[in-house]
């Protein structure tokens, strides 16, 4: 589960989930709900996979969505659903979606940057919580 809420002249995403793998899904969902308005519109027409090095959770996430982002920015790929694995040796996922249409997406907001500022992952009675920011 994520929430979007409203920090300065950014946006940050607050993210809880039962795992680790969990929360790193759900932050690229978030991530995607700010750069598009209607996720559920983009098709799972395409695999995409993706590698993260490391072993910090929170440089893991920063890490993982900096890379969605990146993939909006160079190639106009928007993801829709994922799966994450994390091991020893860091993050493996694949991202399913489509190239950005503007006569079927419509976008929300421009991402800047996934940010450092206010980044935090913890493990919890419940699970896992992370927050994050993101400039717009």
């Amino acid at each position: 589960m994520y929430e979007i809420f409203e920090h300065t002249a950014d946006l940050g995403i607050r993210v809880r989930a039962e795992t680790l793998d969990a929360l790193l899904v759900d932050a690229a969902r978030g991530l995607t709900a700010v750069i598009a308005s209607d996720p559920a519109r983009i098709e799972p027409a395409v695999e995409e996979r993706f590698a993260v090095a490391g072993g910090d959770p929170a440089w893991l996430l920063l890490d993982w969505v900096a890379e969605v982002h990146a993939a909006f920015e160079m190639r106009r790929m928007l993801f829709r659903e994922f799966d994450v694995t994390v091991d020893e040796r860091g993050l493996e996922a694949t991202a399913r979606g489509e190239r950005y249409d503007p006569a079927r997406h419509s976008l929300a907001h421009e991402v800047k940057a996934v940010t450092q500022h206010d980044l935090t992952v913890q493990r919890t009675a419940d699970g896992w919580e992370a927050r994050f920011i993101v400039d717009i």
